[in-house]
């Protein structure tokens, strides 16, 4: 029998966490080819430490003379995310770090896998499981403990970034600890937040006069109450931080970038993979096949997991799990979201409109949960498939 009382804790991180700061350059090259050409091949890693930040991985246009042209564009790109990040540190500068490329053209045997040819169907990039989720106890239908966590951090960027809180740093952590009551979020036992703070004599209560209203704003009203403890900078001063304080990696925050460990993870990352790669496209399928059958009310909270093998386009399986709270069959859930969605890569594709440059945006606080953009980002946060999905069943 699934919990209804119990406490259930998440994480976010900052974009100018040394991570996300891996993970928005890795995007942005992406969205730089793109922009060039839609079916262009990526699978861009990025690692920075103190004054350095390298590239690598594989790329590939079907013009020669544009990969190479792009390929001098990387060091301009890698910058361009830092300055907009905020990082001026001594030690990790937008000017004067080191960027070093170490991209290269595609493999052809992995493309062979990808490309339709001879009448077959494009296959999947690898092999691999994903999981889409959702739950309707936020109106975003998203779990309420990721969900804030993200609204917390995305609020302290923008009055950092808009000058309103200049002391605030590029980097911080936060981590919400819910109290579910009935299988409903209700309040908040716990808050943890740790931001870089740009004057070196602030200690941890004044970061919390800083932070603290903007965090209040940010929740449900009634979610913080006396009993709710605080943990605001508890190690004392942070100065130092991202790359400098901390290495970073593409690909290391795949929990903050999905459920907040709420649901299942397949274990691909999604930064830097362009959408012929299922690690990335089927998660977001799932994601939105979850949330339209939660929006259809057919469940209060499902999950969906798609499966593929390299160089064939169809899931291997698909597999529906309503937690019973569903108003039909897991059955025929996992029917109605086959016929109404074409799951092959491509089809995903075309369906969501990938093949656009979209994906920097995602980099940080959560690939969903997001509103859809009018220029197609976050489409598979639309829930246009209701009616068809109704009509399945």
């Amino acid at each position: 029998m699934t919990r209804s009382t119990y406490v259930f804790t998440s994480e976010s991180v900052s974009e100018g966490h040394p991570d996300k700061v891996c993970d928005r350059i890795s995007d942005a090259v992406l969205d730089a080819f793109l922009a060039e050409e839609p079916e262009a091949r990526v699978a861009c890693e990025t690692f920075a430490t103190t004054n350095r930040v390298v590239i690598g991985g594989e790329v590939g246009l079907s013009d020669k003379e544009k990969l190479a042209s792009y390929m001098g564009r990387i060091d301009e790109i890698a910058r361009a995310c830092i300055k907009d990040i905020g990082y001026e540190q001594d030690k990790f500068h937008h000017e004067t770090v080191e960027v070093t490329n170490l991209l290269h053209e595609q493999s052809a045997h992995i493309a062979q896998g990808v490309d339709a040819a001879d009448n077959k169907d494009e296959g999947a990039g690898d092999q691999g499981i994903m999981f889409g989720y959702a739950t309707n106890e936020t109106e975003e239908l998203m779990p309420a403990p990721i969900q804030y966590s993200h609204a917390i951090l995305r609020r302290l960027a923008e009055v950092r970034k808009d000058g309103t809180e200049p002391t605030l740093g590029p980097d911080a952590k936060s981590q919400l600890s819910v109290r579910y009551e009935n299988g409903k979020p209700v309040g908040l036992t716990s808050i943890v937040l740790s931001t870089q703070h740009l004057d070196e004599a602030m200690t941890s209560d004044d970061v919390r006069l800083v932070v603290e209203p903007y965090i209040r704003e940010t929740l449900p009203e009634g979610w913080i109450t006396p009993d709710t403890a605080w943990h605001v900078n508890p190690t004392g001063k942070f100065v130092i931080g991202g790359p400098d304080g901390d290495a970073g990696l593409t690909g290391r925050k795949i929990i903050v970038d999905t459920y907040g460990g709420a649901a299942p993870h397949g274990g691909g990352a999604f930064s830097g993979k362009d959408p012929t790669k299922v690690d990335r496209s089927a998660a977001y399928a799932a994601r939105y096949l979850a949330k339209n059958v939660v929006a259809a009310g057919l469940a209060e909270k499902c999950t969906i997991q798609l499966s593929y093998a390299i160089g064939v386009a169809r899931p291997l399986s698909i597999y529906a799990d309503t937690f019973g709270t569903g108003q039909v069959s897991e059955e025929q859930i996992e029917k109605a979201v086959s016929d109404c969605m074409d799951l092959t890569p491509r089809g995903i594709r075309k369906h969501l409109g990938l093949n656009k440059p979209i994906y920097q945006r995602t980099a940080a606080y959560g690939h969903f949960g997001r509103a859809p953009d009018a220029d197609g980002g976050f489409s598979w946060e639309r829930t246009d498939l209701i009616d068809a999905l109704k009509a399945a069943v």
